[in-house]
């Protein structure tokens, strides 16, 4: 039942994919085949395509855009750099912060993401907050104190008015890419303890409340059981959310 009170999200990090003409046809495809579905749904889209896939989308209700990232200053000398102000004049409504191959790829870490978190709210723009551990903490057992101080450290500063507009995104790294597979059990595991960890801070309403998306692999053939653990609700998808036809089946498998 306290499932039914959360918002259902089904995202797509379209990453560094797609020419600006494959995306607009991607999101066409996705929308004119899209029959009501059971939660939102959020494209993930390159900086370039985000004008032409607002204009795409216009006009579906549970349809978002949503930008791969944000800095964490307002404006200045950052070349390169792309502002939450910018985000916010496109209509931008959610932004990635935190992912995967940000935090290892450009080293970002989690006071810098506290900042970021604090620009995109500054703006009304919704984070989705991404956590999740490597191999090396998996195996050492210690991955949920390792994702609890990313949540303290990037996001527990929040009051609770401002987390209530969080949307948090678990990645199992060890899981992506590596040939090795989570079980729907340990997504349900982790999401649970990082449900316990919000209600231990902000208490049990808010905790309730917030949705908690999988990021691990998430796929055609594994989202709805994935999606019918009770805090699982709903996925943000990597190389499936470049396919029309999977994405819309992960889509439809929203309880």
């Amino acid at each position: 039942m306290i499932k039914n009170m959360r918002q259902q999200i089904v995202a797509g990090n379209w990453k560094m994919n797609t020419t600006l003409q494959e995306g607009a046809e991607l999101a066409r495809e996705i929308v004119e085949r899209l029959d009501q579905p059971k939660g939102l749904v959020v494209f993930a889209a390159p900086f370039t395509h985000l004008t032409t896939v607002q204009t795409t989308v216009k006009g579906h209700i549970n349809v978002h855009l949503a930008a791969q990232n944000c800095h964490q200053e307002t404006k200045g000398a950052y070349t390169g750099e792309i502002s939450v102000d910018m985000l916010a004049s496109l209509g931008v409504e959610f932004v990635l912060i935190g992912h995967s191959e940000r935090r290892e790829y450009f080293k970002e870490t989690n006071a810098l993401l506290a900042q970021k978190v604090d620009q995109a709210l500054s703006k009304g723009i919704r984070p989705i907050f991404c956590c999740g551990e490597p191999l090396k903490i998996r195996e050492k057992e210690t991955h949920v104190n390792f994702v609890k101080k990313q949540l303290r450290e990037s996001l527990f500063h929040l009051t609770p008015e401002q987390f209530k507009s969080v949307v948090i995104a678990y990645e199992p790294i060890w899981a992506i890419g590596t040939g090795k597979t989570a079980s729907s059990q340990q997504a349900q595991d982790m999401h649970q303890a990082i449900r316990k960890a919000i209600a231990s801070k902000y208490g049990k309403r808010i905790a309730n409340a917030t949705s908690i998306l999988y990021g691990g692999s998430c796929n055609a053939a594994n989202a709805a059981e994935l999606f019918s653990q009770p805090d699982v609700d709903g996925g943000l998808i990597g190389g499936a959310s470049l396919k029309a036809a999977d994405f819309l089946q992960i889509i439809q498998a929203l309880k």
